[in-house]
């Protein structure tokens, strides 16, 4: 009996002595003694720098990740996340018919990842009146055009509905294109298209539409009107398309799915990435990456110097007090462990104010967006907002942790600290 007695005295002391660190770091942490000393300011400046710290890599971090998801999603959903065209085309505007040798649309849209898919054909060509011209490409869209997706970058009118057979006049042209050529809805314009030893095709559309993709390579160039009309520029038989963009349901599952389609398409076709048909806006987006690690890790020294400052600090101002510890039995170990519990419990504060700061800017930003882009430069009119939980909680965890790390040597300071000395210090 006495030895279960001996045993449970020894489990509740070493469970004491493993909770007491935490024990006596809350209670300095959040004691009154601490208003009207010199650690006040400290841990002001602590908080202060930690807070900024969360901001700044909260709006890094979701505005960064939401311009790089905006800008390859505005590309997809303009162009189809993949398109599959015929190898006779050669990178070219102007399309081929696309070979049905080995093409398996059927398995391509039982793919899991494939929302729909959309056919068409383009051709290059110049629109032109009396006020200025402009060369263009012609993408002609079939009746399984998906008009509700394309609706996110119409700013005027609609984009033209085709049926089969049947020849539309009505055209959507870019903002950039309208400007230039002092159009508006509803006025017409004559395209002129020409291909080798052949005379100019001249045609007349309407515009019904305007839209603003912000991608400069896009709204310099493309034209949406009917299939039928760019069947007939290039000379193409019956239903014979130019080629199918494939969306899917997800653009981080683009280069997953490539390499699926590609072997669906039959060895007369090829498929693109909308990701690889502008390599000079992707360099754009890779520098993001870039600047999202430099700004973190800026941050976070930052933030580690100062809270580095608050340690050593403290433990100068409380010297008389690890004096008293470790007379009372305390290791040097629980004392580190009490000081650094103590500076990241001061964190706690900043951590809090800073992600209300950081979530109500970025929450303002996502629904009214008050910060506006040059198109011209960033591909984007308005600063876009990625809100996902798991960066959010990683920015503060990561905070903690890599604080808690760097604490750890400092630390060691007051190992260097006679109990007698420190007693007596005042």
């Amino acid at each position: 009996m006495r030895t279960i007695r001996n045993k449970s005295l020894i489990l509740r002391a070493k469970f004491i002595r493993l909770k007491f660190p935490l024990y006596f770091s809350k209670k300095i942490a959040f004691s009154k003694d601490n208003k009207n000393n010199l650690s006040r300011i400290i841990v002001f400046i602590g908080r202060l720098s930690v807070a900024l710290g969360v901001v700044v890599s909260l709006i890094t971090v979701s505005t960064g990740l939401g311009s790089k998801r905006a800008i390859k999603e505005r590309m997809a959903d303009f162009s189809g996340h993949i398109s599959i065209k015929s190898k006779q085309s050669n990178n070219s505007y102007n399309s081929s018919p696309l070979s049905t040798e080995g093409l398996q649309i059927q398995k391509i849209k039982e793919l899991p990842d494939v929302a729909n898919m959309q056919k068409y054909v383009s051709a290059s060509g110049i629109l032109r009146n009396e006020h200025n011209f402009a060369g263009i490409i012609f993408k002609g869209i079939g009746s399984d055009f998906d008009h509700e997706r394309f609706k996110k970058f119409l700013i005027e009118g609609k984009t033209p509905i085709v049926k089969e057979g049947v020849f539309n006049n009505g055209i959507a042209i870019s903002q950039k294109l309208a400007s230039d050529l002092h159009l508006n809805v509803k006025d017409s314009i004559v395209a002129i298209f020409s291909k080798e030893n052949q005379s100019p095709l001249y045609r007349k559309f309407q515009v019904v539409g305007i839209y603003k993709t912000d991608i400069k390579m896009i709204d310099e160039l493309f034209v949406i009107g009917g299939i039928n009309h760019a069947r007939k520029i290039q000379g193409f038989q019956g239903k014979e398309i130019g080629g199918i963009d494939v969306f899917l349901k997800n653009i981080n599952d683009i280069d997953e799915d490539a390499p699926l389609l590609d072997k669906l398409v039959g060895y007369k076709n090829y498929t693109v990435k909308a990701t690889d048909q502008y390599p000079q806006i992707m360099d754009f987006i890779a520098i993001f990456d870039t600047n999202i690690a430099l700004i973190i890790i800026i941050m976070l020294v930052v933030v580690i110097i100062n809270i580095v400052m608050v340690l050593l600090i403290l433990i100068i101002e409380r010297t008389n007090s690890i004096g008293m510890l470790k007379t009372l039995g305390a290791s040097n170990g629980q004392i580190r462990t009490i000081f650094i519990n103590y500076t990241l419990l001061i964190m706690i504060p900043g951590l809090v104010f800073g992600n209300l700061i950081g979530l109500g800017f970025l929450l303002i930003q996502k629904y009214f967006g008050i910060i506006k882009l040059n198109p011209e430069n960033y591909y984007l009119s308005v600063v876009p907002v990625d809100l996902n939980p798991l960066y959010i909680l990683a920015i503060s965890i990561g905070i903690l942790i890599v604080s808690a790390v760097a604490l750890i040597l400092p630390s060691y300071l007051i190992s260097k600290i006679s109990p007698v000395k420190a007693i007596k210090y005042n």
